[in-house]
């Protein structure tokens, strides 16, 4: 699966982006997919993910109750809401597919990812 992402920017602390990521392959929709960023002078860390068919989602306990993961499988494209930013939040944000259905928060499982996409939130 090829994977783009867009949507990033800089916003003020408070607001809102939406990130997309649009996958090319015929089995985006068997596998889970998952959202994670890069903060500068960080690791990679998990920021949520969403398990095959959209059913089940899960977020890191830094961004519950404000980002919104989605998937519309019928287009290949996932999305990620984001609310309420934090100077925090900012960082390069990839998608990624697994090779499991299941959402594992692990980068191993990753098999592939998108390019990233910059997201800078301004205190």
């Amino acid at each position: 699966v090829q994977l783009v992402e867009s949507g990033g920017g800089l916003v003020q602390a408070g607001g809102s982006l939406r990130l997309s990521c649009a996958a090319s392959g015929h089995t985006f929709s068997a596998y889970a997919m998952s959202w994670f960023r890069r903060a500068p002078g960080k690791e990679r860390e998990f920021v949520a993910g969403i398990d095959w068919n959209g059913v089940r989602t899960y977020y890191d306990d830094l961004v519950k109750g404000r980002f919104t993961i989605t998937r519309d499988n019928a287009r290949n494209i996932m999305y990620l809401q984001m609310n309420n930013l934090k100077p925090e939040d900012t960082g390069v944000y990839y998608c990624a597919a697994s090779v499991s259905s299941k959402v594992t928060v692990a980068l191993g499982p990753y098999r592939d990812w998108g390019q990233g996409t910059q997201v800078t939130v301004s205190s």
